[in-house]
């Protein structure tokens, strides 16, 4: 059966153009100004926008073991109500993912569950980097260690540079990280505990995980890329200092070192905590205006690339809790391209750069096949959006299974209307389609 979108305001590949979209079972069989095809189903896009699904590279959907906050069915049907038809999952499941047989029981149950597309990175630690090099570069997205720790002091990867000297000798896959410097956080912990006791205020996040925390840990997973010349991609990069190490003369598919910038980062600043408190602690911390407006400006300069979620679910009787108990992270995919939408209402992003950071931009540097733009032939990954459609975020309309945001009581004016995961329509306008299943991203071999 094919469908026929008309009459959408259609946006790709820097272009804004008026049109029509046919799709034939799974993928786009043809793009023009005007689609006559009989015998289809017709959908009319009434002027609404149609852009290429947004392909979040980092969630942490919670399976298995931490399936009370979250769950690979749970959270794949938010990201499709939020215009998300792909996500890349991280390894801090329980057990962590640092075996290929572990790695591939998550394939198993997405591919049984989730209703959007999805890829799981294989973890890395001290122990398991054999392991970890077997990965197959075509069905596996990548190596990671967010959420993880290296060993038992509970320290990341960027802390332990002979460990990633040898990493990046020997490693063909992309390798994405974390970068804070936790020697220095450490310290900062201790200076806010000898001045607020055990009371820290959360207004103190970004001056205990700080800007020089985040900036040394990132230039020094920088420059040991360059040297070995790696596929390296960093992790929700916090602070506008951070940008500056950063190529943005290359082409995205030159690039050796990449970087993103996350919905929360670009969404809020530290004047939120005050009114959010535990809601919006994340690590790397949300910091200063200047650098929320520096992210932007990076991502306008291509310095960074993408923009991702690191949703990261947790209970309400997880994150009301004082500073120092109160777990950090937050349930962000079906909010974030309507959030992404305020940027573009507020003047700091343009509808094509929204397009390029959320799709184009990730299928390229994860050298994702046959998604990630709209063009005939490839996957019908597609989003219908009115930017005219105010709605007010609440606990009756939140499917994460957490059941909060940090959105929740705001208005956003942007809404998704209809998400096509491989050319099936799996949501419409509220409703979830969950009769099919999304697949298993597929990547070129040769990645490096």
């Amino acid at each position: 059966m094919k469908t026929l979108i008309k009459n959408a305001r259609i946006i790709n590949e820097g272009k804004i153009f008026e049109g029509d979209l046919l799709i034939q079972n799974e993928r786009i069989e043809r793009i023009d100004s005007v689609i006559n095809e009989p015998h289809c189903t017709l959908i009319d896009a009434e002027g609404n926008i149609l852009i290429p699904g947004m392909i979040d590279d980092q969630v942490h959907f919670r399976e298995p073991g931490l399936t009370h906050k979250a769950d690979i069915a749970s959270e794949s049907r938010a990201a499709v109500a939020g215009g998300i038809t792909s996500f890349m999952d991280m390894p801090n499941t329980i057990p962590n993912t640092l075996t290929r047989e572990l790695l591939e029981e998550k394939y198993r149950i997405a591919a049984a569950s989730s209703v959007a597309n999805y890829s799981f990175y294989m973890g890395i630690s001290q122990a398991n980097m054999e392991e970890a090099l077997r990965i197959d570069n075509e069905t596996v997205c990548g190596i990671t260690d967010d959420g993880l720790y290296f060993n038992q002091e509970g320290s990341i990867l960027c802390n332990h540079p002979q460990f990633l000297e040898q990493l990046f000798a020997r490693s063909e896959a992309m390798i994405a990280l974390h970068c804070e410097d936790e020697p220095l956080i450490k310290r900062n912990t201790l200076q806010a505990k000898a001045h607020f006791g055990k009371e820290i205020p959360f207004n103190q996040h970004p001056f205990i995980r700080s800007v020089e925390a985040c900036y040394n840990a990132t230039k020094t997973v920088v420059e040991l890329a360059r040297k070995h010349q790696n596929r390296v991609h960093i992790f929700h990069v916090s602070t506008a200092a951070e940008t500056e190490l950063f190529d943005h003369l290359n082409p995205i598919r030159n690039k050796r070192i990449s970087a993103e910038a996350c919905v929360h980062h670009l969404y809020f600043n530290d004047l939120a905590y005050d009114s959010h408190g535990s809601l919006i602690k994340w690590n790397p911390a949300i910091k200063s205006e200047q650098d929320r407006l520096g992210l932007i400006q990076a991502l306008k300069a291509n310095k960074l690339d993408i923009i991702a979620t690191d949703h990261a679910p947790h209970t309400l009787s997880e994150k009301n809790q004082p500073y120092l108990s109160a777990l950090s992270g937050g349930p962000l995919v079906q909010h974030a391209l309507p959030a992404l939408f305020e940027l573009y209402h507020e003047g700091l992003l343009t509808l094509e750069q929204l397009v390029q950071k959320t799709s184009h931009n990730v299928a390229e540097l994860y050298r994702m096949k046959d998604r990630g733009y709209l063009r005939e032939g490839y996957y019908a990954d597609l989003v219908l959006v009115n930017t005219n459609s105010p709605w007010e975020v609440s606990t009756a309309n939140i499917l994460s299974k957490c059941g909060w945001s940090p959105f929740t009581g705001q208005t956003i004016r942007s809404s998704i209307k209809k998400t096509f995961v491989n050319g099936n329509l799996i949501y419409d306008s509220g409703k979830i389609n969950q009769t099919t299943t999304g697949k298993r991203l597929i990547f070129e071999k040769h990645r490096i």
